[in-house]
This record gives structure tokens, sequence and C-alpha cells, in this order.
């Protein structure tokens, strides 16, 4: 029945996923690579073609990018792949800041000493990824693999969880993954990222919130300059 599915597709499907899911995550993890570049518009019939299956489950795909804010609809022009204008990019650092800020509070204060060690390890991996050693950008695996996934789930509050991993969560790994080789900026924000775990292994919340504002500010200003670059290069 599932003979005429792409390789990739056919062997996610025979293990129980829907072929909507499917396409789902890999559409998803196109966009947010910059594999399908912001702004590009979203031809249903180019996309069944590439990926294999009917405008039903392609349909049901894009309706759920459009909730994860990866896709929007625009007027007279269907629906398109996000591209925020500067404004909209500097207000989205600004909640990161905030909430994100709040969340290393927490997590700081309620962490386990094994949870530590397991953030610990994650930041070692990073450290070891090739692409980080080289300089051409920062470790970018989501979920348990991200260090401020795991930081906001161990802050123990549901809503900025549901915010930070579930809303705005691919959105912003599509700006930190365009923004992350900025030269010098991985190594830096690495460098950041473990002195914020320290803070947490302390557990001093007050000095990890603060780090963690600080650490996503420089993020900001980072894509701030590099949006300005751009523009300049367009002039």
């Amino acid at each position: 029945m599932n003979e005429w599915l792409p390789p990739a597709l056919l062997s996610v499907a025979e293990e129980g996923e829907t072929l909507a899911e499917q396409v789902f995550r890999r559409i998803q993890a196109a966009i947010v690579s910059g594999e399908i570049k912001p702004g590009s518009k979203i031809s249903e019939p180019e996309l069944a073609r590439t990926y294999g299956i009917s405008r039903g489950p392609l349909r049901e795909a894009i309706h759920r990018l459009e909730g994860q804010r990866l896709v929007v609809r625009v007027p007279h022009a269907g629906a398109r792949v996000v591209s925020l204008g500067t404004r909209e990019l500097v207000e989205l650092y600004q909640i990161r800041e905030s909430l994100e800020g709040m969340a290393c509070r927490l997590a700081a204060q309620r962490m386990t000493r094994a949870e530590v060690d397991e953030l610990r390890r994650v930041l070692d991996a990073h450290e070891r990824d090739e692409a980080f050693q080289a300089g051409r950008g920062y470790y970018q695996q989501e979920g348990d693999f991200d260090f401020h996934y795991r930081i906001i789930q161990a802050s123990g509050n549901a809503t900025l969880s549901q915010l930070l991993c579930g809303d705005l969560y691919q959105l912003v790994r599509m700006y930190r993954i365009q923004f992350s080789s900025t030269p010098n900026r991985p190594h830096q924000a690495f460098a950041e990222h473990q002195r914020i775990l320290e803070a947490i292994a302390e557990g001093d919340g007050e000095l990890a919130e603060l780090l963690m504002r600080r650490h996503i500010a420089a993020s900001r200003r980072n894509v701030e300059q590099q949006v300005d670059n751009q523009s300049r290069g367009d002039a």
C-alpha cells in the first residue's frame, strides 16, 4: 500500500507515524535550516510532487507550520515562509531575554545535581562539534540536545515551557541558526553558556537570570548588526 512513498518517508510511515506528521517534520526542518528560504512562496503542487503526497496531508502539515509561526498567510499572495523584519526580530529577542531569564532563575533553584551534570554533558557535546571547533557555527540540534531547551524544561513552569519550547521554539531556532555563524559569536556564546551553567550549579538564581539575559541581549545585538550589514550590502 505504501510502495509509492519516497524511501525516507516509507521508513517512518512503517513505524506508525502518519504521512502528514512525517511531511510536517521534513518541511519544518527545511524551513528552520534555511533550505527553504525566508519569504519563499509555499507552492502546494510543488511540495506535493517533492514529497510524493496528496494535497490533504500536505495542507494539514502547512496548517501546523502556521501554528508554529514558520508559515504565514499573505493577503492575495498565499502562504509564505515567515521573514521577520528588524523590529519583529528585536521584539522576539526581547521576549526571549525576559522569559528565558526567568526560566534560568527557576532552573537554578530547582535543578538536581544529576540534572546539572546532564546539562554539563550537553555543553561538552557542543564543544566537541566539528562545525563549532572550525568556527562555522554553534551546535544547533533541538530538544534535549539544546542548552536553552533543557534549562526551560528544568524551570518546572509549564506555561514558560509551552511558550518557549512550543509556540515560539522553531521560529527562534530558525533565527538562531541563521545568525549562529557570525565570526567569533559561536565561541562567545559557548563561554556565556558555561558561565550560566556554573551559576545554575551554584544554585544562584539571581546570577543565572542576569547571565542568561545578558547572553540573549548579546545575541540580539549580533542579529541587529548582521541585519544592518545585510541592509547596507543590498543598498
